[in-house]
């Protein structure tokens, strides 16, 4: 009981349901991978935004229009931008956004790596050699 309460409430109204249970269930499909430009990290399925509702009334006006769901996608992302897209197509110049995170990563940890490495050299050249440890006890005995 406590774990249906915890769920998001779904924003999708009853008069926006479809009648055809498999137009129905693809719609919730795209949905799941819009996102509501007013909420912004929401699907527009949990989205109680006035915008949200016209994208849900959007895509299952195309889906009843005969379109296939990469053709409701297609048009959703050529009328409001590639913002809408939850997770943005991996073409183009995202890639280098695609990457932007591991590769930043990689040159975090090696650059970790080159600086323990130096101060473990800068440790070892700090050390006193013998006769300069001899003369440093003799200048603390005077």
């Amino acid at each position: 009981m406590m774990l249906a309460l915890a769920m998001p409430a779904m924003a999708v109204q009853p008069d926006e349901i479809l009648p055809d249970p498999a137009l129905e269930a693809r719609a919730r499909d795209i949905s799941q991978g819009l996102r509501c430009l007013v909420c912004r990290n929401e699907n527009i399925d949990d989205s109680n935004a006035d915008l949200a509702r016209d994208l849900r009334l959007l895509v299952r006006e195309r889906l009843v229009a005969g379109d296939s769901d990469a053709e409701v996608v297609d048009y959703v992302t050529d009328r409001y931008g590639e913002y809408v897209l939850l997770e943005p197509r991996r073409t183009g110049a995202n890639w280098l956004l695609w990457g932007a995170g591991p590769a930043m990563l990689i040159i975090g940890l090696g650059l970790g790596v080159v600086f323990i490495r130096r101060r473990g050299r800068a440790d070892e050249a700090d050390s006193l050699s013998e006769a300069e440890e001899k003369r440093l006890e003799e200048i603390l005995r005077q």
